[in-house]
């Protein structure tokens, strides 16, 4: 099993073995350095390296540790924010553009896997899309003649493979699932074979544009020509953050006792949506079913969003037995598309890609194509597409990874007793809550053994106050989407420094 960000055990990190890197940085010096071990930073560094390029990947914890090991992995054309919209915002030729991108990114998936034996479940699918209301319908229509525009081909449909009421629906061609975590690790695999290098328990502490970039690491220090952040959000303070609001959404894996797992990808109109899809992982058929999405941060009771969707499964589904629930969380843009390219306000030389919103499985693999494209000076649409400088730069925010916005330090020197501080929150087992204490206000969890955990609740990135993931049993930032466990430490960016432990006496 590998390690994931959250208390809870998805499908793909059940399933999966800890990846074990094989080469050793022999220098400190590389071409192109990327921070995050995921699906964007592996297919990145694999590209570069396959170009010429001598790469290196530094991973905070272990290969798909973060979004990675916790999305449902639908490989689509047919996009969250559909073609109607991003028409609207971008024009008809660039959402044309988005279109092509994405296909050519599922394109790639498939060559990989064929290039290097890939078994990770890979199959190909279409994707339904189901009006149930009478405006649902209205707004299909529109989805349907846009993407017909783009060149995705839509076709309206009269029935479905699943049973579930509809008014109408549309079928779309060329989409795909498989096993993300399988293949991540198979092209980390081929990235070390090519002479790459990977560096899992490797914590950034900060990059320095002199010469070339200097990367302090908490496994020594190295330099790079050009530098990648593909760590879903970036880290330290910058433009971005106000530009990708984080959600969190849930997903649950059953197997059915009727053995009628669908083949494809089905996604309702409600928002926020439901999707669905299926999944053979050595022999054994799963349905995988998500929804609940929610602003990170902002629902108490996260159990009650894996209770609504159970009941929407089983409302379904001839459900036999549910074998694992998570959460994950994603990034939505602020209109609509990607920003993959050079971070705004920052040396040229350091590059981000980030705000896939819901499409992460196929964007990671446009970001891979786009940001080989800049470093190798080659022409491509897409640069422009989605150059992140389409964000104007504002005043405050033309530093990026310096350090982190000061957080107060008052609790620093002070002991403060337990039995008031229980007392004072009245928690239960297993809950956790933002409370009052003498003026100051103190983040604590009981776990199920009684034992009190506490931590400053000024988020490390820009102060917001966190909130208790119950589900997660994590603390989580609604405000940028910085998350830590119950000791403070970091799960996930764009916090680089963990909350402060409160040093508590009996």
């Amino acid at each position: 099993m590998i390690q994931r960000d959250g208390a809870c055990i998805s499908l793909w990190q059940q399933t999966s073995n800890a990846y074990k890197e094989t080469n050793t940085p022999k220098y400190h010096y590389f071409d192109i350095a990327i921070a995050g071990g995921g699906i964007t930073g592996i297919t990145t560094a694999l590209l570069l390296q396959k170009s010429g390029k001598n790469c290196v990947v530094f991973e905070a914890r272990n290969l798909c540790f973060g979004t990675t090991g916790g999305t449902t992995a639908h490989l689509n054309t047919l996009l969250d924010n559909p073609y109607n919209i991003i028409t609207k915002k971008f024009g008809e030729d660039n959402a044309k553009l988005v279109a092509q991108a994405t296909k050519q990114a599922i394109e790639l998936i498939k060559s990989n896997i064929n290039e290097y034996d890939i078994d990770c479940g890979f199959e190909d699918a279409s994707a339904y899309l189901f009006a149930q209301t009478d405006d649902q319908v209205k707004e299909l229509k529109d989805i349907h003649d846009a993407c017909n525009t783009v060149k995705v081909k839509a076709i309206y449909t009269d029935t479905m493979p699943v049973n579930i009421n509809f008014k109408k629906a549309i079928q779309v061609s060329g989409q795909g699932k498989f096993h993300p975590v399988k293949y991540v690790q198979a092209l980390a695999k081929a990235f070390e074979e090519a002479g790459g290098v990977i560096m899992q328990d490797c914590m950034m502490e900060g990059i320095e544009k002199n010469e070339v970039i200097d990367i302090a690491t908490t496994k020594g220090n190295f330099k790079s020509n050009q530098f990648i952040y593909a760590t879903h959000i970036p880290p330290g303070i910058n433009l971005l953050h106000l530009r990708c609001a984080p959600y969190r959404s849930y997903a649950i894996a059953v197997t059915l006792k009727d053995k009628a797992y669908p083949a494809d990808l089905f996604y309702d109109m409600y928002e926020p949506y439901h999707y669905i899809r299926t999944q053979k992982i050595e022999g054994i058929d799963y349905l995988i079913v998500g929804a609940e999405d929610h602003k990170t941060g902002t629902v108490e009771n996260t159990n009650q969003c894996f209770a609504k969707l159970e009941t929407y499964i089983k409302a379904h589904f001839d459900v036999d037995k549910i074998i694992d629930k998570w959460s994950s969380q994603y990034f939505e843009p602020a209109d609509t598309l990607p920003y993959i390219g050079h971070l705004p306000g920052v040396d040229e030389n350091i590059l981000v890609a980030t705000g896939y919103g819901g499409n992460g499985m196929s964007f990671s693999h446009v970001a891979a194509i786009t940001l080989q494209d800049i470093i190798l000076k080659k022409d491509n649409p897409y640069i422009q597409l989605f150059n992140p400088t389409r964000i104007k730069p504002v005043a405050g925010f033309t530093t990026f990874i310096s350090h982190n916005a000061d957080v107060v330090k008052a609790f620093a020197e002070k002991i403060l007793p337990k039995e008031k501080l229980q007392a004072l929150a009245d928690l239960q087992f297993d809950q956790g809550k933002v409370v009052k204490y003498e003026g100051e206000t103190i983040a604590l969890y009981k776990d199920e053994q009684g034992n009190l955990f506490g931590v400053n609740p000024n988020c490390t990135h820009m102060k917001c106050n966190v909130a208790w993931n119950k589900s997660e049993k994590s603390w989580d930032c609604p405000c940028h989407g910085s998350r830590f466990d119950l000791n403070g430490e970091v799960l996930t960016g764009p916090a680089t420094m963990n909350l402060e432990k409160l040093n508590l006496t009996e």
